[in-house]
Formats: C-alpha cells, sequence, structure tokens
C-alpha cells in the first residue's frame, strides 16, 4: 500500500501551475515569463521563505528566484520565472525558515523598549556570521561580515550596533544570499517549453480550389499561390489549409448541402479518399506532390508556415473501407454508419471505429503525419478530435512530439469543456474556443478570465471570428461594423487568432435565418473572390486586419495570455481590458455595439499596470496615431464604421507635452 509522503518540516502545498495534480506537464513557450505560487507556513511565529528552482531539459539546476507573500498574511508565496529553451523542464519550491527575518522583526520591537537588548544584539551577531559564511568571497561578504562584527561589539552604542545590520545594501546582499535552515522541497513539478508559435501567430484559412483562373476555375497550388504574398502581407504567419485529399464520390453532397450532386459538384473536402488515394495523397486536381512541395516552398520563402487539416474520417471511397473495415462501425444490415451531429447528418462521410484496432489506427495516422512533416508541414489542425477516444490522441501526440517536438497540433473542439480540457491537457497545443458564441461583456469578460488563469498551464486558446461551418448571428446582423469588432477582440485578447478566407469582405449571408451555415458556402462549392476590385472600391476590412496583426508584432505585450487583465466601465456595451510585458503595456477598449455609438468611463485598476493610483498617463492609439492623457478615470466615445476600437500603447509619460485629455 502506497504511503502518503511526510509534509515536510516547513509545509508546502499547493503548488501551481499543476495539471491534474502535477501528473501531466505544465506548458509554457521559450521566453514566456509565468507565475509559480504555493501555499508556504510553518509553526509558531517565525517567519519563513521560500524560492523556485527551475531544473532545465538536461538536468541543470538553475538559480533560484526568490518568492513573495503575494498578500500579506495569506500564506500564499509567488515569483515569476522564464525557461528559456524548449524541451522537458522541471520546478520545485524550496520552503525554509528564515532566521534573519524573525530576527530583524524582534529587534525592531524589543531593541527601542529597552528589552533584551545585548541579547538580542549577539544574536544577531551570530547569524550574521553564519549568513557571511554563505556569501561568496569578496565585497559583498565583507559588507555582511562588518555587520556581524558590529553587532557582536558592545563597546558601541546599540544604534551603531544595529545600523550596519540594516543597511540597505546589507539586506541587497542578505536577500540574494539568505540563511536559509530547516529546507523543505516540494515534489518536482513538469514543465513542457515548446516554441513561440505553440502560443503566438495570426492564422489565415483558405481554399486553394478557389483560386482558380477564368481558363481553369479549380484552382490549384500554382494558381493558389499567387495568394500567398497578399497573405504575408497582411501579416499573417500560418497558411491553413482544409483538406487537400482525393474527395469521394459516393453519396457526393452538392451545393448548399444538397444531397443530389451534379457532375460539375466539387465536393467536401472532408470526404477524404477515393480511388486516387486517401490521407497521403493530394487531390489530382490540386496539382501534384511536387507542387504542394512548391506551395510550401513559396510560403516559406515569405515567412509563413503551413498547417494542414488533418480528419480522421473517410469517404465510402477510402482506400482504408475495403483495406480495414475492422475501422468502421457497421450496422446490422452490414452497412457502415455515416457520421452525424443531429441536425447534421454527413452521407458522404464514414467516420472511424477505434476499439477493434487502436494499434493500428495509431500505427498509420503516426505514419501519414510524418508523410506530411516530410513535406514541410510542422502544424496540423484536427478536426473534430473530440469524436476520437482521449487516449488515442494522446498516444498519436506523444508519438510524434517525443522525435519531433516543434510540431504543434490545434484541437478543433467546439465541445464540453470537459473535453476541451482534456486534449489539452494530454498534448494538443492550442485549442478552438467558444469565443465565437461569447459576446457581451460579462460573457467575454468571464471566458476570458478562465482562459487566462490556471487553463493558462495548459490550454492555449486560437480566436477565429468565423469558420466555413459557422457564421454567428452577431457577424450576420452587425455588418462591417461587427467584423470590425470581432477582429479587434481576437487578434488583442488571445496571442494566437484567425480568419476564414472571406472575412476581410465581411461574407455575411447565411444559408436560411436563424442558422449558421453560409449560403453557398464554399465547403460544397468554388468560391472565387475578386479581390483587386475589393480593395480598389474599398469594400474590405484587409487594412484594418493588416494593422492589427503589425501592432501584435509591435508589442510583447499582445503576444502573451497570462497577463490578461480587465479593467471597469460604466457601460455593458464597452469592454476594456490590458496586457503588460515587461515595459510594454497595452490597453484595449471595444464598443461591442456594432450598430450605435457608446460612451464609458473606463476605470483603470492602475496597481494591475504597475503603477501608482494617481499617475498620469500617455496614452498612443495605435489604430489612429492620436495621443491622449489618461489617468484612473478616462471618458471614451467609440463609434462602429469609425472608431469602434482604442488600441492604446502606455508611454508612461506626464501630460505636460500637450494632447486631447479623452477620446
Amino acid at each position: 500500500m502506497r504511503r502518503t509522503p511526510a509534509i515536510g518540516r516547513v509545509p508546502v502545498r499547493d503548488v501551481r501551475p499543476a495539471v491534474e495534480c502535477g501528473r501531466r506537464p505544465a506548458k509554457a513557450v521559450a521566453g514566456e515569463t509565468f507565475q509559480v505560487t504555493a501555499t508556504v507556513f510553518r509553526e509558531g511565529h517565525d517567519a519563513v521563505g521560500a524560492n523556485v528552482v527551475l531544473r532545465d531539459p538536461r538536468g541543470r539546476r538553475g538559480p533560484w528566484t526568490p518568492m513573495r507573500e503575494l498578500s500579506p498574511g495569506s500564506d500564499v508565496w509567488g515569483a515569476e520565472v522564464t525557461p528559456d529553451v524548449t524541451g522537458r523542464w522541471t520546478f520545485r519550491v524550496e520552503a525554509w525558515s528564515h532566521p534573519l527575518a524573525t530576527w530583524r522583526h524582534a529587534a525592531s520591537v524589543k531593541v527601542p523598549a529597552g528589552i533584551d537588548t545585548g541579547l538580542v544584539l549577539e544574536e544577531g551577531a551570530e547569524l550574521y556570521e553564519r549568513a557571511a559564511a554563505g556569501v561568496p568571497r569578496g565585497p559583498e561578504r565583507d559588507l555582511v561580515a562588518a555587520a556581524a562584527r558590529a553587532l557582536g561589539d558592545d563597546s558601541r552604542s546599540v544604534h551603531d550596533r544595529l545600523e550596519p545590520a540594516l543597511r540597505p545594501e546589507v539586506q541587497d546582499v542578505l536577500a540574494r544570499y539568505p540563511l536559509r535552515e530547516l529546507v523543505t522541497a516540494s515534489d518536482p513539478m513538469p514543465l513542457l517549453v515548446e516554441r513561440e508559435r505553440a502560443l503566438y501567430g495570426s492564422w489565415y484559412e483558405f481554399f486553394p480550389r478557389s483560386e482558380g483562373t477564368a481558363e481553369q476555375p479549380h484552382g490549384t497550388f500554382r494558381s493558389a499561390a499567387r495568394r500567398l504574398k497578399p497573405i504575408a502581407d497582411m501579416g499573417f504567419d500560418v497558411v491553413y489549409l482544409p483538406p487537400i485529399h482525393p474527395i469521394g464520390s459516393t453519396f457526393r453532397k452538392g451545393r448548399n448541402n444538397s444531397l443530389t450532386a451534379t457532375p460539375d459538384d466539387v465536393g467536401v473536402p472532408w470526404a477524404i479518399g477515393s480511388p486516387e488515394g486517401g490521407h497521403d495523397a493530394v487531390h489530382p486536381q490540386l496539382g501534384t506532390i511536387e507542387d504542394f512541395d512548391h506551395f510550401v516552398a513559396q510560403a516559406r520563402a515569405l515567412g509563413l508556415e503551413i498547417a494542414l487539416d488533418f480528419a480522421l474520417q473517410c469517404s465510402p471511397d477510402h482506400p482504408w473501407v475495403h483495406k480495414h473495415p475492422e475501422w468502421f462501425h457497421h450496422r446490422p444490415d452490414g452497412t457502415i454508419a455515416y457520421a452525424e451531429n443531429p441536425p447534421k447528418k454527413y452521407q458522404d462521410i464514414y467516420p472511424i471505429a477505434f476499439d477493434a484496432d487502436m494499434d493500428g489506427l495509431v500505427k498509420e495516422t503516426v505514419r501519414v503525419l510524418r508523410h506530411w512533416m516530410d513535406h514541410g508541414v510542422r502544424i496540423f489542425r484536427v478536426d473534430n478530435p473530440h469524436t476520437k477516444p482521449v487516449l488515442f490522441w494522446e498516444r498519436v501526440i506523444a508519438e510524434i512530439n517525443g522525435r519531433d517536438p516543434d510540431v504543434i497540433f490545434l484541437a478543433e473542439a467546439f465541445t464540453r469543456p470537459a473535453m476541451m480540457h482534456a486534449l489539452a491537457q494530454i498534448g494538443f497545443q492550442q485549442s478552438y474556443t467558444y469565443f465565437t458564441w461569447r459576446t457581451t461583456k460579462d460573457e467575454l469578460t468571464e471566458y476570458f478570465t478562465e482562459l487566462s488563469g490556471d487553463a493558462a498551464a495548459y490550454m492555449r486558446p486560437n480566436l477565429f471570428p468565423s469558420t466555413p461551418d459557422i457564421l454567428h448571428a452577431y457577424l450576420q446582423h452587425g455588418g462591417r461594423p461587427a467584423f470590425e469588432v470581432r477582429a479587434v477582440l481576437a487578434a488583442t485578447l488571445s496571442p494566437s487568432w484567425g480568419v476564414y478566407s472571406g472575412y476581410e469582405l465581411c461574407e455575411n449571408t447565411p444559408l436560411r435565418e436563424g442558422g449558421e451555415e453560409y449560403l453557398d458556402s464554399e465547403k460544397y462549392q468554388l468560391k472565387p473572390r475578386d479581390w483587386e476590385t475589393a480593395a480598389r472600391e474599398g469594400h474590405t476590412i484587409a487594412p484594418l486586419i493588416t494593422e492589427l496583426n503589425h501592432i501584435r508584432r509591435r508589442h510583447p505585450a499582445l503576444q502573451r495570455l497570462r497577463n490578461l487583465r480587465f479593467h471597469q466601465t460604466d457601460n455593458d456595451a464597452v469592454l476594456a481590458y490590458s496586457k503588460s510585458t515587461g515595459a510594454d503595456t497595452v490597453i484595449v477598449v471595444v464598443n461591442l455595439d456594432p450598430r450605435h455609438t457608446q460612451e464609458a468611463t473606463v476605470s483603470l485598476d492602475m496597481p494591475q499596470l504597475g503603477l501608482d493610483w494617481h499617475a498620469d498617463l500617455s496614452v498612443h492609439d495605435e489604430l489612429t496615431g492620436e495621443t491622449y492623457h489618461w489617468g484612473s478615470t478616462n471618458y471614451v466615445r467609440l463609434t462602429p464604421g469609425r472608431v469602434p476600437a482604442h488600441v492604446l500603447h502606455v508611454r508612461r509619460s506626464t501630460p505636460e507635452n500637450g494632447g486631447p485629455a479623452a477620446s
């Protein structure tokens, strides 16, 4: 029977971040700063101290980081740490009795009162002598040793004995080299440090087949490569492609999800597989694998990564259906059950059944993923992972990341919270979220407080305002201002965000009122777009999207998640929040009402910005170029279609240099 470990001489409890009580690693990216906290206390009234120790992937112990009590009397201690390389780290909290702090408190009470003065000073001399021995040889040790000698010199006055020990320069040395007793360490906690793109990036989704020409309407990888430079010019980092594989003909869907397809209908890319091949093949009309390689190379030359959709499902014509019938669920009449998500039906898709041959499916999935990795793909957007066993994904991702830790998996799981969190905990580097359906001030505040809090230790949100499947009513009825508002929110609330092609054109016509499907959805047909005319006539919000991506690159604060803080406004239609990283602070104020001008008073929580309550700020609006004077209370007026939001860079200067006092 396993025994419960001893609590330790100085108890260390509730160490965070912790994922499943430390059974799985917390996550960070290289260079990301995050807070480690723990509850630390001991019996009686003696003082305690604490610190964090990191061990890098090579097992080397780093310098320890001192912790501080976050709120007096709370016993909760915290410190910020920054792992600097990728790999599997550990961290632990060390707690200890702090005899010098205990002595300083006693001396501050007893010496002024004349209680045991000589004894107190002798005790201090002994402690400072012991502390000096722990300081490296040099001027700093000499400084502490001199304080010890002064404390023990009874020929001096009480003031002259005590004063050297309390000098700031001596206290600074002892803060870095404290005298620690009864040191107690927590269990080591696992930490997985991944590459920057796992946390930060701007994604653009488009269908290569829609990028054809007048002579050849069906696009190819070669013709679609023309879109890469405009996408890069908008400041995107990742180009995400829906499935590029052969599409089945059996039960092929027609336009607008019609069950009757014409010979000209191109089918749904997620109905994967035909006699031309399956998940490791490219659709013949898109080109060859060499054409795909050219597309990837063109993207890389522009600073773009390719993310490929991985949808583990098959059309009835997929080679797996005949080669591995055990991978599918057969009904009593011998037929294979097609996919359903009531009320949606996917007659052209067979889902996989996993329990008959889990090992075989893991092996084949890893083979397919490595095939595309060999062709330059290091990011996979996984379609509907919540409809497959969590254990399956844990095995697959561990197999891939064990050898290639730079490969990133995005979970497209719009499902129950427990499943979304589990997928993130077992290895998915990023997750789709409920952002699409969170439109009010209260909804956004509550949800993103959750995402940027404890959940940020394992779940990284990627915010898409819309997808080929989802056109929210807010966009359907809010017009261009709604698209602008949601772009600002997605780009500034989360380090990772993305748009589906056509978002910049504010495409918002639904198939039917009350539904979320697009009319003439690109899932079922080619959808060529006249980008040049839209730009020439101003029928695009591409300039706003471009500016948002450039702002994100200029401001490290917007490249992080855990630093999100909300601020009070007196209007439920106005949302205010900030992000700070080092010296960089950005304040965002958004009008959530796409139809009406809204006014509000924004009350900033100045300590959250690292400022005192009476600080005067000079803030520069990165969207409009205006500069304002702000303090703890500020008036804003935001008009849809003109100034829907402020994205304010705090310059931390006083207002003498001129400029308006409010927006």
